[in-house]
């Protein structure tokens, strides 16, 4: 039997704890008690970097964080000292939004990411890399040859790769690799006879089937055409195989300090609830459950605000457009550089035509109290947006609803005032100044390139603020995001868009505190403060005191879950 869909569910909340006195410890704690000293604690308390001697964690919460005598005293007999030798001391890492049912596919499946990720820098490499991927032992966990990352926009072809490509790895087993975007997926031929997609077969609503001069499909597969098929190629198809993806993706998580994990666009519960209920999940995961999924999957015990053994789900995912570096966001002016085959004044398309159905949509999860997350990069989408959750806040009223957007990457500026006027989370991508910065310029020009994730406008408007890697989109590597946030530097070095960086702080805010505001989760997690939980990583360098261009460097040595070292390098 088929184990069900690997897509997942990812962030916060957790048991509600009062805050304590941080410098007047109540009493002595006995033999249980682990004392951390001996390098930068980063409290994350308040808008200025806050430090601290000392922090005691006993049964899974922070009991202390202050003085280190007062902090010995406290731990009282028998207490474990942890000296952390000069290294830093900070709260868990939130990504503000990511895919974190697909972690799994992308650590376990072919490296096709492009450099610095991987070696797929042109075609005959990404052939090369499936090629040796290519065994019965991989082909053995979902009965597909997969990898996750290519980027045509890096590519030196500067080209999709097709069916006639990937022909050349195998025709005799099915090959599906998707695109860094996650927003398509390149087939070979067998992988398009599995598939029942033929010459025949219509582009269905949001998604286009390219095709060759005669209307043969090429194996490339855009938006709804392809993100319907991703289970067939990344479902694993045994228990074995099952537990091997988790703990993959679990672990890679885990590597770069994550204590809580979101999964943004769940379209299936199970592996993670047979996960909670097996007690194998090591950190939190909160999935927000894809708006055609809801009906059956919010129906059910967790959906709830706290967690049970690490996991619950959080809400609605509403998907309006697609992917700007793949040219699918839905803009209001055309691209500078339309894809191949598009009509002239090609504008990208949305998700949901119907401005009607998304808001109804939106008044669904707004009458249910379910918080709303959606994804939309153009302008013309995120002007649907805006329009959607002003009609659901008319009929539902505002209220602490955390609506977020995700992405934005092309808001205009008025949109960020509708925004802040709507009291609607952006969590912004940042991470796309490096990866293509270069290539926006491109495709929408200098100036508007230079306006791509506007975060230090959104910060000055007055918006509240997340980051997010969107992973696997790229790695999830957090520290690798907030160094990119301060420098926006993009691959060939350019700064992009000087005016939006963010400082070291702020960018640490978005994946701490910000991040566990977006999650509701603010009174348990992302600030070390008495009472809240013991979710903490360690890293070999403090993000504030190292040049800028070395924060993406910083390596997780060690991530503690609630008390427990869950990964340690």
């Amino acid at each position: 039997m088929r184990i069900p869909q690997l897509l997942v569910i990812l962030l916060c909340f957790g048991l509600a704890f009062s805050c304590k006195d941080t410098s007047k410890p109540e009493g002595k704690i006995e033999n249980n008690a682990t004392l951390y000293f001996g390098g930068d604690i980063l409290t994350m308390v308040g808008d200025r970097p806050d430090y601290a001697e000392a922090l005691v964690v006993q049964d899974g919460k922070i009991a202390f964080v202050g003085d280190l005598v007062e902090a010995e005293s406290l731990a009282g007999n028998g207490h474990i000292k942890i000296n952390l030798q000069g290294q830093t001391l900070l709260p868990g890492l939130i990504d503000g939004h990511a895919h974190f049912g697909s972690f799994s596919a992308q650590a376990i499946g072919a490296q096709i990411l492009p450099p610095p990720d991987a070696g797929a820098s042109n075609i005959p490499k990404l052939i090369d890399i499936l090629k040796a991927w290519n065994t019965p032992e991989n082909r053995a966990l979902t009965g597909w040859i997969f990898g996750m990352g290519f980027d045509d926009s890096v590519l030196e072809e500067q080209r999709f790769p097709t069916k006639f490509d990937l022909d050349q790895v195998s025709t005799e087993h099915p090959i599906m690799i998707i695109h860094i975007s996650g927003h398509f997926a390149v087939v070979n031929s067998k992988g398009l006879e599995l598939l029942n997609i033929t010459a025949e077969t219509k582009d269905p609503e949001g998604g286009i089937i390219r095709r060759t001069e005669n209307q043969e499909p090429n194996g490339v597969l855009e938006e709804l055409a392809a993100i319907p098929h991703y289970a067939k190629a990344l479902t694993p198809i045994s228990e074995a195989a099952a537990n091997q993806f988790f703990e993959a993706g679990q672990d890679m998580a885990l590597s770069y300090g994550y204590t809580t994990a979101q999964d943004g666009r769940a379209m299936d519960q199970t592996l993670f609830v047979n996960a909670a209920e097996n007690k194998t999940l090591k950190l939190d995961v909160v999935s927000y459950i894809d708006y055609t999924f809801v009906d059956s999957l919010m129906a059910t015990p967790w959906n709830r605000k706290t967690y049970t053994n690490h996991y619950r789900i959080g809400g609605m995912k509403i998907t309006l457009d697609g992917s700007p570096q793949g040219r699918t966001a839905w803009r209001t002016e055309p691209y500078l550089l339309k894809p191949e085959g598009a009509q002239p004044g090609y504008k990208g398309y949305p998700a949901i035509p119907d401005d009607q159905k998304v808001i109804e949509l939106f008044k669904k999860g707004y009458q249910n109290n379910w918080q709303v997350l959606a994804h939309a990069n153009g302008d013309a989408a995120i002007d649907q947006f805006i329009k959607a959750t002003r009609a659901a806040a008319n009929a539902y009223g505002m209220t602490d609803r955390r609506t977020t957007l995700i992405h934005g990457q092309y808001i205009r500026e008025d949109q960020l005032d509708s925004l802040k006027t709507l009291d609607v989370i952006a969590s912004l991508f940042p991470l796309h100044t490096f990866y293509w910065g270069d290539w926006h310029k491109q495709i929408i020009g200098d100036e508007l390139g230079n306006k791509i994730s506007p975060v230090r406008t959104a910060l000055n408007k007055g918006v509240k603020v997340t980051i997010h890697t969107d992973a696997p989109v790229a790695l999830p590597n957090l520290m690798r995001m907030v160094g990119i946030s301060v420098e926006r530097k993009s691959r060939s070095g350019v700064v992009i868009g000087a005016n939006e960086k963010l400082t070291p702080y702020e960018a640490l805010q978005g994946i701490t505190i910000w991040s566990a505001y977006q999650h509701f989760e603010e009174d348990t997690k992302g600030t070390l403060e008495a009472g809240k939980l013991a979710d903490l990583v360690i890293m070999d360098k403090n993000p504030l005191k190292v040049p800028e261009s070395e924060i993406k460097t910083i390596q997780v040595m060690e991530t503690i879950k609630e008390g427990t070292t869950v990964f340690k390098r």
